[in-house]
């Protein structure tokens, strides 16, 4: 079961001049930054708020790394801006194949690792009203150290 807006996802040219405009204009701060190599992105994760489930609301700063990887053949035909949405859920495996029983698309055939350890995949955008759509289960939080 979807839970949640887990994070916009938002494709830029510099990110460190994106990053800085959300700091300087809202005030965000970013939680987490990583380079996927093999979606070609380099990221910054801005925390918006948490939730009562342990999860959280993010925007996903993206920039390309190459101009072949997805984000930045986005990025040349559509300019800045919102690239996806991605709902949260606690079973990304059962909500795809629910999804997919339902006629939508699923782009891996297997959840892929997204940032911060998630397991993620995608929805065909021309199955969901031209919105690419990401689910998402965030990596289960690290144990507390005991002393």
């Amino acid at each position: 079961m979807l839970t949640r807006i887990d994070h916009i996802g938002i494709a830029c040219h510099d990110l460190d001049r994106t990053v800085e405009f959300y700091r300087a204009t809202y005030g965000f701060e970013v939680h987490h930054t990583e380079v996927n190599e093999e979606q070609g992105v380099r990221e910054a994760m801005i925390r918006v708020n948490g939730t009562s489930d342990g999860g959280a609301t993010y925007l996903q700063l993206l920039e390309p790394t190459r101009p072949d990887s997805a984000v930045g053949k986005w990025l040349a035909k559509n300019g800045e801006g919102v690239h996806h949405i991605a709902f949260g859920t606690g079973d990304v495996d059962g909500d795809a194949d629910d999804i997919r029983g339902k006629g939508v698309r699923v782009l891996y055939d297997e959840p892929r690792i997204g940032s911060m350890g998630s397991r993620i995949t995608f929805l065909h955008p021309k199955d969901c009203h031209g919105v690419l759509t990401e689910l998402v289960t965030s990596a289960p939080a690290p144990a507390e150290a005991s002393e």
